[in-house]
């Protein structure tokens, strides 16, 4: 490979080509390319990455109300931080969607209860099992 080709390969990695686009417009061919990129990497800067895109729009956090930048072309955030969304959901939980809810009468106690997630689950709590299954004479078995 030429000094010459070298040099060409720098300026075409830094407009942001690729390895097949600059192997074609060389003809020289791909893993030539690739390898002396790999091997060069500290001369040759890789394409720039765009900078981040503002809608204009300012949020506020949820939580704690923060200013909050939008993205353009990302989901609209509504928090400013992890801690934040943790923070929220957690102190609005009846706000979380769950898909599907069980509903169940124990049968120990007779009390109706529901729960998320577990379709398995017979008893309300871990006391009614222990009662329906030893028989709740407390005598230590």
């Amino acid at each position: 490979m030429t000094e010459n080709q070298k040099s060409k390969i720098r300026t075409l990695r830094r407009k942001g080509y690729g390895y097949g686009r600059i192997a074609k417009e060389l003809e020289i061919p791909l893993n030539t390319v690739k390898s002396y990129c790999r091997r060069n990497a500290d001369e040759i800067a890789e394409k720039p990455k765009p900078a981040v895109e503002y809608t204009g729009e300012v949020t506020h956090c949820e939580n704690c109300g923060r200013e909050i930048r939008q993205i353009a072309k990302r989901k609209r955030k509504r928090f400013c931080c992890d801690k934040c969304r943790n923070a929220w959901w957690n102190s609005h939980l009846d706000q979380v969607k769950r898909k599907k809810v069980y509903y169940f009468v124990c049968p120990t106690c007779g009390k109706e209860f529901h729960l998320y997630g577990d379709s398995r689950r017979k008893y309300c709590s871990h006391e009614c099992y222990i009662k329906d299954r030893f028989g709740g004479h407390g005598n230590g078995r």
